[in-house]
């Protein structure tokens, strides 16, 4: 996180912001510059406060540094993400340049029913069969029944 002070900011000023920073268990690093300082701050672990810096004497504003989602950026991790998964036709890969089809039914009611779907999608180059293994229904009677109370 970098702070941005105003072009006047006493010395007082960047002092209590940067106390203020040291006293989140943060370290504050003034960075004098020709019309303004900033104050870069190192050593956060988690989100830095920043309504409560912008709302100090003296601050223009509060600038991230870091993506929030830097685990998962390009910056941390350059290759793309290869999953390979085993499966009785040999293994598929999901990412990377692969592109993986999943196909199947919402339920799964009957064996017979799965069969038919995965030889009808077999020759269409899905690779990933799934299916939902519970999904509650309910029956119509019930239905009629609660739209006849309502």
């Amino acid at each position: 996180m970098l702070v941005v002070m105003e072009a006047h900011a006493t010395e007082q000023q960047i002092r209590a912001v940067c106390q203020r920073i040291e006293s989140a268990g943060m370290k504050a690093h003034p960075i004098p510059g020709a019309a303004r300082t900033a104050i870069g701050i190192t050593g956060n672990t988690g989100a830095v406060d920043v309504g409560t810096l912008e709302s100090m004497s003296g601050v223009v504003e509060c600038i991230p540094v870091s993506k929030p989602y830097k685990l998962v950026s390009r910056e941390l991790k350059e290759d793309n993400s290869v999953i390979t998964i085993p499966t009785p036709a040999g293994a598929v890969q999901i990412g990377g340049n692969a592109v993986a089809l999943v196909a199947g039914p919402c339920a799964v009611e009957t064996r017979e029913q799965v069969l038919a779907i995965a030889k009808g999608i077999a020759g269409s180059g899905v690779k990933l069969f799934r299916g939902g293994a519970y999904k509650p229904r309910t029956s119509r009677t019930a239905s009629r029944d609660s739209a006849k109370t309502a």
